[in-house]
Formats: C-alpha cells, structure tokens, sequence
C-alpha cells in the first residue's frame, strides 16, 4: 500500500461518523445466529396470528360431518371434535396466547419498574419496607394462587375485568410477575446511583425524579429490555398451563392452552390436536428465549464498548 492510499484510508476514518451504542449493540446481536432465527421465526408467528381472519374458515364455528379428520390440504392441521379448522384455531389461539404475554409484561413493567426505582434510590425505611411487600408477595406459591385468583375473578362482574377473558389473566399473571422486575430494577440502581455522573447531577441541585429518569433508569434500559423479553415467553407458558387446567382463557374462545386440554383425552387416537398447540407454543417460547439471550449479549455494556467486526 502506497502513501496516497494510506492517507485515503486515514481521512476515511477520521471522516467516518463514530457509532453509536445503538449501531454496536445492534451489531453483536447479528451475530448471534440464534437470536436472528428466533426474531424471524417470531416474526412469521406473530403475522400468521394477525392475519389469521384470512382463514376461510370461522374458529368458533361446529361442522360436525368433518369432526376428526386428519391433516389434509383442505384442512393443513385437521379439525377437532366439532369439525373446526384446527390450523384456524392455532392463528386465533396465538393472537389470544401472545396478546397475554404483551399485557402482562405491561402490566409488570409498569408496577415493578417505579417500585424498583424508589426502592434503589432512596434506599433505608423505604427499601426495607418495599422489599419486604416483594418478599411476601414472592413466598406465595403462585400456581396455587394463580388458580385460586382466576377461580374467584371468574365470578366476578367488574368492568375490565370479567370472567375469565384475557384481561383476567393478564391481572393474574401480572399480580405476581412485578416483584422479579422490581428487585431487578432496585438491583440496577443500587449500583448506578454510585457513578460519579449521578453524585454530580445530585451536587449541581437536580431534582430526584430528574435523576431517576435522565440519568438512572437510562442506564439500566439493558436489564429491563432483557428481561421484559423473557417475561413475554414467561407468560405465555403460564397462561398456557392455566388455560391447560380449565383455569385461563375458556372455550370457545381458542388459546393453545385451552385446546391442549380439549385433546388430552384424544392424544393416542388424534394426535394432530395436541401437536400443533404444543409445537407453537414451543416454537414461541423458545424463539423468544433467544431474542433474549441475543440482546443480553447485545445490550451489555461490556461486550458492546468491545470491539465488533
């Protein structure tokens, strides 16, 4: 290499625009083979789902002269024991399975997220007291309770919360998802707090909630972010395994819980009814379990200030 390229290539790089933690992170979770197929693979189940009334077929709809027929063309993934089109129940299943995870993280990121941040920040009486309400609420065997709260809200006539529709379920899962975000978040403040940029913004007179917000919790994004990720699959499986046992979404509204129960009495004879449910609640889960493992790589501070061919 002459000196004319040598001075090329270094006004190249000095004119080049630096990257952004954003570009690095955005770089190391490319390169994680799983977390790409998982987010692909994520993306084609949640488009089946939203497209699902494409289907020619009405997933509520009996047609008894089909019932139990095995998968065909006209039928991809059989019918069930009404003659229902299970490859339509499947889509509408997921819209139902999938719109739970997303509330129930919602509902999660929005108690456990101010708690854990008071609870970091102040610190003292009001950590101990916090972290004691976590503590308690973390000591309640949650799959009794969860059956034992969905049991009760099912009879109930609230306004958003009737029977048991996914609204209940998310405000069951959601009642005992929060503690773990909230001992995580305090866990990321506890630490934060310490940095000299905050012991600065503190000296230059910033307000606390200035603080949390602009200088705190920004810094803490990575954590949140990964493991609102895994709460998604976290929650799908919960709800899944409460619909499983006649506790969580009821027919003839579909979930891929609900529909395993319906074919456990039929796992030998058809066992078309219990494949594809279980298949797209594995395919899910797992799928979002790498997304989150291809974002903890991506997201920590570490691995991203590294240096990323």
């Amino acid at each position: 290499m002459n000196s004319n390229e040598k001075t090329l290539n270094i006004i190249g790089e000095v004119s080049r625009p630096p990257e952004t933690m954003g570009t690095l992170a955005w770089k190391r979770f490319r390169r994680h083979p799983g977390a790409m197929v998982g987010s692909i693979l994520l993306i084609l189940l949640i488009l089946a789902a939203v497209f699902a009334n494409l289907s020619p077929y009405d997933p509520e709809v009996s047609d008894i002269k089909n019932r139990y027929q095995a998968p065909s063309l006209e039928h991809p993934f059989g019918t069930d024991g009404l003659g229902r089109d299970l490859l339509t129940r499947t889509l509408y299943g997921g819209r139902v399975s999938m719109l739970v995870g997303l509330m129930v993280v919602s509902i999660t990121l929005s108690i456990g997220v101010p708690v854990g941040s008071i609870a970091g920040y102040y610190g003292g009486w009001i950590d101990n007291v916090l972290m004691r309400i976590i503590d308690a609420t973390l000591s309640i065997p949650s799959l009794m309770f969860l059956i034992l709260l969905s049991a009760i809200l099912r009879e109930t006539d609230l306004p958003f919360v009737k029977g048991n529709s996914v609204m209940t379920i998310a405000v069951v899962l959601g009642a005992l998802s929060w503690p773990t975000v909230a001992r995580l978040v305090r866990a990321v403040f506890l630490t934060v707090r310490e940095m000299e940029y905050v012991k600065a913004a503190q000296a230059l007179g910033a307000s606390a909630p200035r603080i949390v917000l602009k200088e705190i919790l920004p810094n803490g994004f990575g954590p949140i972010i990964v493991e609102s990720t895994l709460g998604v699959g976290y929650a799908i499986m919960e709800e899944s395994g409460l619909s499983f046992l006649g506790f969580g979404i009821m027919p003839p509204t579909p979930s891929w819980g609900n529909m395993l129960n319906n074919a456990q009495e039929h796992l030998i004879t058809y066992p078309w009814l219990a494949i594809f449910p279980g298949l797209m609640i594995f395919l899910t889960i797992i799928s979002v379990n790498y997304i989150g493992d291809g974002l903890r790589d991506a997201l920590d501070p570490y691995k991203v200030l590294g240096k990323v061919e």
